[in-house]
């Protein structure tokens, strides 16, 4: 099960890279961006180590609870994935990061929600999408001085 959790995240992960490899070298080097924007390179990184302790999560919550016994946490955990790659269509494939922006902030609600649904079952699962939660509200003030410096 740990393999099917870390394949979907990763899945996920790498069908968000899609959309942000086919702007990143035209539409986003031409943006203007907020201060603290790291470089490039660091992005994917981060992102593969985050999908992979998210996976290790839910997979911590299913191996408590099982599917039935964890529904409503696993399906957050879901839902939380969907709307990052809903994220990565909004900003990168669309370039349209005022709907991004307000997509992003509905992502860490979700996250939010997340970690206190997977408290419930174990405590681990839900600090360990701590990290996670942080650097989307980073990626949330990136999205918000892009937005502002370029619209």
């Amino acid at each position: 099960m740990l393999a099917a959790f870390v394949a979907l995240a990763l899945g996920v992960g790498a069908l968000g890279g899609a959309y942000t490899a086919s702007a990143i070298p035209d539409w986003y080097q031409g943006l203007r961006k907020p201060p603290l924007t790291p470089p490039d390179g660091v992005f994917a990184p981060v992102w593969t180590a985050l999908y992979l302790v998210m996976a290790v999560s839910a997979w911590m919550v299913w191996r408590r609870a099982g599917f039935w016994g964890a529904a409503p946490a696993l399906g957050l955990w879901l839902g939380q994935l969907v709307l990052n790659l809903g994220w990565s269509a909004l900003f990168f494939g669309m370039r349209a990061p005022g709907y991004a922006l307000a997509e992003i902030v509905l992502l860490w609600a979700v996250i939010g929600a997340t970690m206190f649904a997977f408290a419930r079952h174990d405590r681990l699962a839900s600090v360990l999408l701590l990290p996670y939660l942080a650097w989307v509200a980073f990626a949330a003030y990136l999205n918000t001085g892009i937005w502002l410096l370029n619209h």
